[in-house]
């Protein structure tokens, strides 16, 4: 189990080889970062941060960032959504330039960010950081629209707080179903997290009420660790069902709120429907996404084979064993910062290790938490064998309300290192 300390440092480090002194001092020259989430504001915080003559630029068309870590608990109840938000104000007095603009598309021959305005900026580097986009083409039945009856909240706002009513209003002894795709999607835990604060949230409130899983895998992270506490918590109330056993979602029908699989029909009182994702929509314009939907990259500096100049971080990034969580984006930033600095000084950089931690609540008090170190390898991002581990599936009670505290602490540490 990864102790505090280790994950607490390892986050302030970002798991980065610096570039050297010398490579930061000569550097010069423009960036601009496009997404103001934790890997964008990350990276250009650090940027900022290593070579003071680099003039940065955020492109984010939002006056605030709302994150998903966490946010599981303002579905169940358990923290306000005002508690995921944070502003750009101190990033702002780091330095760096903010323009509240969407981007639309890049000339990377001429290297320029359109913007939605019609004015464009000029890079000497691009950062994409675009996190994800749903797949509304993915799911029959299931659209943008849909979504306004059978909410996501897969990206927090508006729809965790949806989700949250349809909770609260849904009748005791009601069935929550949730449909959960196939992998690669942000927060590869983040379904079963939620799963764990709804049975918490039914238990008190509406204790005769069902979930039921429908899963499009057949197996998910730190698996054995949620379905034993599951079995502890929250005993007879939780239904997984695998891929193997007609789990995965085929179609939905939003009138009846109905889930359908290959061997049958889900009527559910309260449907949490999480479709396929992709990267963000500039990564597609921006020519640096693949067939896949997502973005290869070079596992050193983060830069696209696709095209040159342009780096990708964050849960947009094919970043091989590394999974799409806000601590890989964290680490993948300062990483990606690192590499520019060199580049543009005309130095060759390091190359890296990164780690990545994740914490699941599932319950209050009842934190489990997994965790690993990367390094590149045949052209991604490898684990290194031995580094990594999840808690231990015999820990006594003390201990996971330890692990819970530490996801409150690795929070609050995150989002005051990026915003703060």
């Amino acid at each position: 189990m990864p102790s505090r300390r280790r994950v607490l440092a390892g986050l302030a480090a970002g798991a980065a080889t610096l570039s050297s002194g010398r490579a930061a001092a000569q550097a010069g020259g423009r960036v601009v970062v496009v997404g103001g989430g934790f890997a964008g504001a990350t990276c250009a915080r650090a940027l900022k941060t290593e070579a003071p003559r680099l003039t940065v630029t955020i492109v984010e068309p939002n006056a605030r960032f709302l994150a998903c870590p966490l946010s599981n608990g303002v579905v169940a109840g358990l923290r306000p959504l005002e508690a995921q938000s944070f502003a750009y104000g101190g990033i702002e007095g780091a330095g760096v330039r903010i323009a509240r603009q969407a981007a639309v598309a890049v000339d990377p021959t001429r290297r320029r960010v359109r913007l939605a305005d019609g004015s464009d900026i000029a890079y000497d580097r691009l950062v994409i950081a675009p996190g994800v986009d749903l797949d509304f083409t993915a799911l029959p039945g299931y659209d943008a629209a849909a979504a306004e009856v059978l909410p996501h909240a897969w990206k927090a706002g508006e729809q965790t707080l949806l989700l949250r009513r349809q909770l609260e209003a849904m009748d005791d002894g009601g069935l929550f179903v949730m449909a959960i795709p196939a992998n690669p999607f942000r927060c590869p835990p983040g379904p079963y997290e939620r799963a764990s604060l709804v049975a918490h949230y039914l238990k008190t409130r509406k204790p005769r009420s069902k979930l039921l899983l429908l899963d499009a895998k057949d197996n998910f992270s730190k698996q054995r660790l949620f379905e034993a506490a599951w079995r502890e918590l929250y005993p007879g109330m939780i239904e997984w069902v695998s891929l193997s056993f007609g789990g995965r979602v085929t179609a939905v029908d939003t009138s009846t709120r109905t889930l359908r699989t290959e061997f049958g029909e889900h009527r559910a009182a309260v449907a949490n429907v999480i479709p396929p994702q992709r990267a963000g929509a500039i990564a597609q314009a921006a020519g640096v996404a693949d067939a896949t939907g997502w973005c290869p990259v070079d596992p050193v500096t983060f830069e696209s084979p696709l095209q040159p100049g342009v780096h990708v971080i964050g849960d947009a990034a094919i970043g091989g064993a590394m999974p799409k969580s806000a601590f890989t984006a964290n680490a993948q930033a300062k990483v990606c910062a690192s590499a520019i600095v060199a580049l543009l000084a005309g130095a060759a950089p390091a190359t890296p290790k990164l780690i990545n931690t994740c914490y699941s609540l599932v319950a209050p008090d009842y934190g489990i938490s997994i965790a690993g170190v990367y390094e590149p390898r045949g052209g991604l991002l490898a684990e290194v064998p031995g580094s990594g581990g999840v808690s231990p599936l015999d820990a006594p009670r003390e201990v996971r309300a330890l692990e819970a505290s530490y996801a409150e602490g690795w929070f609050r540490t995150i989002t005051s290192e990026v915003f703060g």
